[in-house]
């Protein structure tokens, strides 16, 4: 059996694609298992797409017209759970490509959701406060026919954070006649988040990324790191990997990297970030000439924490990590997954090393449903054994079926998927 991704929504420059390279991945899990073309088919197209329009009134009185979209991937085993994202760079492909990540990812880490994604095209820091506030509530009110507490969940992601959710939340409520506090995730507390959630990505990319070195016997206290991306992502797993003794010598964010061979002192880097709003020009720190130099450098460990397809076929030999975390969502084509795993580099795949978030939003939302808040530390200690279970469990299948991480993640993932669907049955 052959299975190609489908064409029709590919479009141009499919190797650049993130959606041609999550259904290039299911193809070879579906390939792996054995699975039929009708049952590929399935999982490779979303179960449902919303793009809506969304007009904005700026604070200038002009009208602006941006786009929004949110797509439901899969729902066999339960609601749709997936981040919002505001970025210049959205496009339904890729949207399309992270909600079938977080159908892998929910599954692979076993929350009962499936994956959705959505966002709306537009630099938020090009715009005011309280414009963010106009479309985040516009969008919402748009995409309410598919929202809900046991239909769609959103959380926040690139461009977005708790207060958007907040507004999210409200404006659901709002329209239905009553609060649904279980409608997102990544709330303020006093709206009821949960606590750990902040950094649960952060802190479940750096508990895989620790077993990992485990894994490969290499010390903490010996390890170096370069950590891409200096957001939400990536700031607070720069600081817990410093804290763990690991020696973090360079960050990049979207406008430069900064690099000290002795170890940066992140904690006051952030501080530098948050008041210039960038990490260049850190007094600690020499700046890179060019900010993608960082993926190259002479580290133990690399985390990947920013966007789609930064190791592509074009650089991935350059690499000289021994292990690559994937903090972002997609950020290694397939392309560069084969000529990494030929040069001996260890990648640890997006949808099990950045699913903390996920975990963490599900016990939120669990949290909600029940009126009943947990502890930070009841919170961070479900999170460590749900990534550490499920750490074990890919390296075991990996081990036995004499495959890559990814490979082995992707089909633990399709097949709990696909065992959803056929237990459910096709309707009607």
């Amino acid at each position: 059996m052959t299975l190609t991704p489908a064409p029709s929504a590919i479009g141009t420059g499919a190797a650049a694609n993130p959606l041609h390279d999550a259904r290039t991945q299911l193809a070879d899990a579906v390939a792996l298992l054995g699975y039929s073309d009708g049952m590929y088919s399935m999982l490779a197209t979303p179960r449902r797409e919303l793009t809506v329009s969304v007009p904005l009134r700026r604070d200038d009185g002009l009208v602006e017209l941006l786009i929004g979209h949110r797509v439901q991937h899969n729902m066999s085993r339960g609601p749709t759970k997936g981040g919002l994202r505001f970025s210049p760079d959205v496009t339904l492909d890729e949207v399309r490509a992270l909600a079938m990540w977080m159908s892998w990812k929910c599954a692979l880490v076993d929350i009962p959701y499936g994956g959705a994604k959505g966002g709306v095209r537009f630099d938020p820091r090009s715009y005011s406060r309280g414009e963010i506030q106009r479309v985040t509530r516009r969008y919402t009110s748009e995409i309410m026919p598919i929202l809900g507490p046991a239909t769609d969940i959103p959380a926040p992601d690139i461009g977005t954070d708790d207060q958007v959710m907040a507004w999210m939340m409200d404006t659901y409520s709002v329209n239905s006649g009553h609060t649904a506090l279980g409608v997102v995730t990544g709330k303020p507390l006093a709206l009821g988040g949960s606590k750990g959630r902040a950094i649960a990505t952060s802190a479940g990319v750096v508990h895989v990324a620790l077993a990992a070195l485990d894994h490969l016997d290499l010390k903490r206290e010996r390890t170096t790191a370069a950590v891409q991306g200096f957001g939400k992502v990536g700031r607070d797993a720069a600081v817990l990997l410093s804290r763990a003794g690991v020696r973090v010598v360079a960050v990049s964010d979207r406008d430069g990297a900064v690099h000290n061979s002795a170890g940066l002192d992140i904690e006051a880097l952030a501080r530098h970030a948050e008041a210039s709003g960038a990490v260049a020009g850190f007094a600690g720190a020499d700046d890179y000439e060019h900010r993608d130099d960082l993926l190259f450098e002479e580290v133990d460990l690399l985390v990947p924490a920013a966007v789609e397809g930064v190791l592509n076929k074009e650089n991935a030999h350059r690499v000289r990590a021994r292990l690559v975390v994937e903090g972002a969502n997609g950020p290694t084509t397939p392309e560069a997954d084969e000529l990494l795993e030929n040069t001996g580099c260890l990648v640890v795949p997006d949808i099990l090393a950045n699913a903390g978030g996920v975990v963490v939003s599900y016990f939120e939302w669990v949290q909600a449903n029940q009126a009943y808040w947990w502890s930070e530390r009841e919170v961070e200690a479900r999170l460590r054994e749900r990534m550490q279970s499920a750490w074990e469990q890919v390296v075991e299948t990996a081990r036995t079926r004499r495959i890559s991480m990814r490979r082995a993640a992707t089909l633990m993932a399709v097949e709990a998927v696909a065992s959803a669907h056929v237990a459910r049955g096709l309707y009607p």
